[in-house]
């Protein structure tokens, strides 16, 4: 059997990312009026790709470099999250977006004058990319990354890995701020209603807090690597440098012991996920649908942060709950009205792929034993 190679397996972990993080964010529900159109969605890969899949992407290796949980990963998505809905696409300050025809009702009841914007769709926008557009499809493709020989790295895990150079990075920032320019030059060009100057200085100020909760903790407790050795190659003899981009796993925190923290079976995780996602894209555009929704998204994270801390919960068990959520957005898609004018056919054959893909998806993830070793 051939040697995996080491870069090629980087690369086609973040490519996979860059498709696969627009295909969460944008596909799922089939909302749009490319729904159920293969041409048109594929085509719109190239844009939804650097403006999803670039933001998701550098997410990613930020992580992984500052050795970042999973609470991090996520105040970072929901970073990103704010800059797309309030200062890129400026939806989240918009009172008739694209002429669509259920805006009113589902920013109307929970308008905040003073602010131009509705709370609801500030938690469903926000919240919807942090987890679906880029928390989940990271972790999807960290579960996927395969499991190298020992000698090409001092850790195998292509999962806690960072894929990128710094040349690769600075491309994949390169093609989001285009993407970004390019879609903030469509909305100020094609859309009435523009965010005024204090909306947008608001929110640069929210994104930068959130990406300040996400680093600084992460920045204070990363380990310092000593230089480490040359290995032999049992294979060949010759001296392979491992890989000097690899943190270690981080500490598990202390607690009850392990036997009491035993994690639940990754299917019951995605069970947990499915019904969480389901709960939180079901809510009503009301005050009380925005209680009920941040209510729901706390006691998610409390439930997942008592299995999280034992040394038993992997990445497999991270794919599990994204699966789960990718899973109850495509239940709720057959739920959905495209705009336009799409045929029923090719609407329920789209939400029909979808479904089948995030379950086919999430069956191989949890399956994999490559990302087996990291979790939290």
């Amino acid at each position: 059997m051939r040697t995996p190679d080491a870069r090629r397996a980087r690369w086609s972990l973040a490519a996979g990312l860059v498709v696969l993080s627009p295909i969460c964010a944008e596909y799922l529900a089939g909302y749009d009026d490319s729904t159920g159109d293969p041409f048109v969605l594929a085509a719109s890969l190239m844009i939804f790709s650097p403006l999803y899949g670039a933001p998701a992407l550098l997410i990613r290796e930020t992580a992984r470099r500052l050795g970042m949980r999973w609470p991090g990963i996520l105040a970072l998505a929901a970073a990103f999250g704010v800059l797309q809905a309030a200062v890129v696409d400026q939806s989240l300050f918009s009172e008739g977006y694209r002429d669509i025809p259920y805006w009113e009702e589902m920013i109307r009841p929970t308008y905040v004058e003073p602010l131009g914007l509705a709370a609801h769709t500030a938690l469903a926008f926000v919240a919807g990319h942090a987890i679906w557009s880029f928390g989940a499809p990271i972790a999807l493709t960290e579960a996927l990354a395969p499991r190298l020989p020992t000698p090409w790295l001092r850790t195998p895990r292509l999962s806690r890995t960072p894929w990128l150079r710094a040349p690769g990075l600075v491309v994949t920032a390169a093609l989001y701020l285009a993407a970004a320019t390019l879609v903030l030059r469509d909305h100020l060009r094609t859309e009435p209603d523009h965010a005024s100057a204090a909306q947008i200085g608001g929110a640069l100020a929210v994104a930068a807090l959130l990406a300040l909760l996400a680093l600084v903790p992460a920045v204070r407790r990363r380990p310092v690597l000593p230089d480490p050795p040359v290995l032999p190659d049992p294979m060949t003899s010759a001296a392979v440098l491992p890989d000097p981009a690899v943190l270690p796993d981080p500490p598990v925190l202390p607690g009850p012991s392990a036997a009491s923290r035993r994690p639940p079976r990754p299917i019951a995780v995605a069970a947990a996920g499915l019904v969480a996602g389901l709960g939180f894209d079901l809510l009503p555009a009301t005050w009380a649908g925005v209680a009920a929704g941040l209510a729901l998204l706390a006691l998610t994270a409390a439930v997942a942060d008592r299995p999280a801390r034992s040394p038993e919960w992997t990445g497999r068990h991270v794919a599990a709950l994204a699966a789960g959520a990718l899973t109850a957005r495509t239940i709720v898609g057959f739920f959905v009205v495209p705009l336009g004018d799409v045929a029923p056919v090719a609407k329920y054959a789209h939400n029909v792929a979808f479904l089948t893909g995030a379950v086919l998806l999430g069956v191989l993830a949890t399956r994999r034993r490559g990302g087996a070793g990291e979790g939290g």
